[in-house]
């Protein structure tokens, strides 16, 4: 489980598709404690760490499977999954850690796209199209993950929704770089996931 707070930018050194597509990140965790087999947050892809290093730099490699490419924006244009992309990362929750965000699980359910940015003050207003199938989860003042970072929604109009984010946000995650036309990767809010739920049970 992760927060959705994002505690470092990594920036991929290298991927090569063995049957399952690797990436190698580089990172500034200090990876002698990080566990093989610990999962990280990589732009909200909850992946499992399966081996590091530290030369040229801090770094560690994740294998992604076909069907976390086929549901996220990996590989697809308008991300950073490219050599020389940056990544949010946040390493998984521990027990006594504080929750500054929202319950994240790092299963991605698909993607957005950033369909404009304006700069309201020191801050941006970003508006993104979500799928229809996932738009119904999506509430005001509600709580998303997008590319891994805990955001709170302002407003809803159909499968259009709008976030603001501010400087610190965009100072230490990538969103300072982000842009229309871009694609994200979503992961709507646990508990609307299980409120949706009990109503089409409700309903049978």
């Amino acid at each position: 489980m992760f927060t959705g707070i994002i505690t470092d930018v990594g920036r991929i050194l290298e991927l090569e598709q063995r049957g399952d597509l690797r990436a190698r990140i580089g990172t500034a965790y200090d990876v002698s404690g990080v566990d093989l087999g610990a999962s990280i947050a990589c732009n909200g892809v909850c992946l499992t760490v399966i081996a590091k290093g530290t030369e040229p730099q801090n770094w560690f490699d994740v294998e992604i499977s076909a069907e976390s490419v086929e549901k996220t924006n990996i590989g697809t244009q308008g991300s950073e999954w490219l050599v020389g992309g940056r990544l949010n990362l946040e390493r998984a929750l521990k027990v006594g850690d504080e929750l500054g965000g929202h319950i994240v699980s790092g299963h991605v359910d698909g993607v957005a796209e950033i369909t404009e940015t304006r700069d309201e003050g020191d801050s941006t207003r970003f508006t993104f199209r979500a799928p229809e199938a996932l738009a119904k989860f999506i509430a005001p003042k509600g709580s998303v993950a997008l590319n891994g970072t805990s955001l709170t929604v302002n407003e809803v109009e159909g499968c259009t929704f709008g976030v603001n984010i501010i400087p610190h946000t965009k100072q230490v995650t990538i969103w300072g770089a982000a842009k229309a036309g871009d694609v994200v990767n979503l992961e709507i809010d646990t508990m609307a996931r299980y409120v949706a739920r009990l109503r089409e049970w409700g309903t049978q």
